[in-house]
């Protein structure tokens, strides 16, 4: 998705939506300011509620900061109710847990050495 087709979407939220599938006005249309908001989400990203503003700006075609606070209340309501009926999952460690194997030098034929003396 291009800034310069959709109003009120900078580069960084264009990046998002194009990394998520949304590529143009109509797929964001399909999806809805909420739903594509939710998508933005669940990859990954960390967007404010602004690009949920955004978003919703950019279908009625109008500056986000012009939406009405009961517009703005009915989609933040409209995205927590579809977080609880199915909520992101938490982020994972940001690399697996470190396990040490280690292996005794055995001899040639592949046994182990003994330490001890049985003379």
């Amino acid at each position: 998705m291009s800034a310069a087709k959709l109003r009120n979407i900078g580069p960084k939220s264009a990046a998002w939506l194009r990394q998520v599938g949304l590529r143009s006005r109509e797929d964001l249309a399909a999806l809805g300011a909420v739903g594509a908001f939710v998508k933005v989400k669940r990859a990954g990203f960390k967007p404010s509620l602004n690009l949920l503003y955004s978003l919703e700006g950019a279908l009625l075609d109008c500056h986000w900061q012009e939406l009405s606070e009961p517009q703005r209340e009915a989609l933040v309501q409209d995205y927590e109710a579809r977080i609880a009926a199915h909520p992101l999952k938490a982020a994972g460690p940001a690399s697996g847990p470190v396990h040490e194997q280690r292996f005794d030098d055995g001899d040639d034929d592949g046994n182990e050495t003994d330490s001890t003396d049985n003379d």
